[in-house]
């Protein structure tokens, strides 16, 4: 817990927190580890003690219903602690519990702090938002876009109306693909080439411009590949391979000592287990594919997109920065006009954040989309809990964040487990309401 202790000193200290269930009291952490629950010393008179218990026992809850094998969730205000609390496995082959120096999966969470390093380039002029991308990327210069698609699955290309920005680029409306979902020609394209597993940076790019466009750049919001691409943006602007500048920029300036894009050796027993949904026995056991592991050996190109593990001490590191405006402990990492640019919405009335087809209609007029965060509008009927202005993203191993800059708050959920197929768990819904609910103040 060495980074949190960095980050709020002795407010740490409140309280060991001693779970009930038998599995949780199972996963406790070892005796001599304390952590902290709610203190009405540490966090004055705005938050409700039992509502904030009863939050950690709902987070806690989750763990003895099955829906994930360990959690850990941290909330902050005005930067003191109010809750932090962790329950469950990080690995059930030995029954290791979770602890605070446990290492997790960020996967897409990685999107933030790539745009926050981008964003440095930014203020030294590198680039501009208007700029096109083919300015730093020759390569896409001559994109296609998918015009029409035949009844046979084929397909025909018309071309570009004028070249994306690097606005679009990162607000996910430049036009790109992904392959994670959509049965579109672009994103089957990325899926049969397996774009995301490429070797490199180089491939990655020469591969992403064999892909038409799934749309004209700035006419729709789709969920793409444009975080990596950020990345090969971010070495070719810095002269410097992305994780060098990320470890210069972000991660050592913020103390983020167990952030990267691989777990070492020595760390390895810290890592968690990720875990999927099994059809047939209807619960959640171990995925042991390679591509999950994040050793050295199997990690190919540092994604941008979603190629980061951290544990949960780093990164309330990077959320403190945030909610501080983008300061931490005397480093400035980006200035707070910058900041306020990347979790501003730009998206038009008619471009919706929307994945996969998850949210309701309902939902999405809510959302919006700055640089690399999602936004939340409150627009006062209390449909949503969140501050307006709220902005926020999470990971494909079910971690969610997001940083309320109104209430001065930020929140930070672990979990490790691949939602497919699964019975469906809402633990950012569930969260959000429960501390908005705690908060006597709003």
């Amino acid at each position: 817990m060495k980074h949190l202790r960095k980050l709020y000193g002795t407010c740490l200290g409140t309280a060991v927190f001693i779970l009930a269930s038998p599995l949780a009291a199972q996963a406790t952490a070892p005796a001599s580890t304390s952590f902290p629950v709610y203190s009405s010393e540490a966090a004055g008179s705005d938050f409700s003690p039992a509502k904030i218990a009863a939050l950690e026992a709902r987070m806690q809850k989750f763990v003895e219903d099955g829906d994930a094998k360990g959690i850990a969730t941290l909330l902050v205000k005005d930067g003191k602690v109010i809750s932090h609390m962790q329950a469950g496995l990080r690995r059930v082959s030995d029954n290791a519990p979770i602890t605070e120096d446990t290492i997790y999966r960020i996967y897409s969470m990685t999107k933030p702090v790539t745009g926050v390093a981008l964003m440095t380039l930014f203020e030294q002029g590198k680039f501009s938002l208007d700029d096109p991308i083919s300015k730093f990327v020759p390569e896409f210069e001559n994109l296609t876009v998918v015009k029409s698609v035949n009844a046979d699955g084929s397909f025909e290309v018309e071309p570009l109306k004028r070249q994306p920005t690097m606005r679009e680029l990162m607000s996910h409306t430049a036009g790109f693909a992904y392959g994670l979902y959509g049965e579109d020609p672009s994103n089957k394209m990325f899926k049969e080439k397996q774009i995301l597993a490429s070797a490199d940076m180089k491939s990655f790019i020469d591969a992403v411009a064999k892909v038409p466009l799934m749309s004209q750049p700035g006419e729709r919001w789709f969920y793409s590949a444009a975080v990596d691409i950020q990345g090969a943006i971010v070495e070719r602007l810095s002269g410097m391979a992305f994780g060098e500048y990320l470890k210069a920029t972000v991660f050592d300036p913020l103390d983020m000592d167990d952030t990267g894009f691989y777990v070492p050796e020595a760390d390895y027993d810290r890592f968690s287990d990720v875990y999927g949904y099994h059809p047939v026995t209807k619960e959640f056991g171990r995925v042991p594919f390679p591509q999950v592991a994040f050793r050295k050996s199997t990690v190919k190109m540092e994604s941008g997109g979603g190629g980061l593990v951290a544990t949960l001490d780093d990164y309330a590191r990077f959320c403190q920065m945030l909610a501080n405006g983008g300061e931490l402990n005397g480093n400035r990492i980006i200035k707070p006009e910058t900041l306020k640019l990347m979790r501003t919405n730009v998206l038009k009335d008619n471009q919706k954040v929307n994945i996969a087809g998850t949210l309701t209609p309902a939902a999405m007029e809510y959302l919006g989309f700055g640089l690399d965060f999602g936004t939340i509008k409150n627009d006062g009927s209390g449909k949503v809990p969140h501050g307006d202005g709220t902005y926020f993203w999470g990971g494909a191993a079910g971690t969610w964040f997001w940083v309320d800059p109104v209430n001065n708050l930020y929140f930070i959920g672990m979990i490790q487990r691949f939602p497919q197929n699964g019975p469906p768990t809402d633990f950012r819904g569930i969260s959000g309401k429960m501390v908005y609910d705690a908060l006597t103040d709003k």
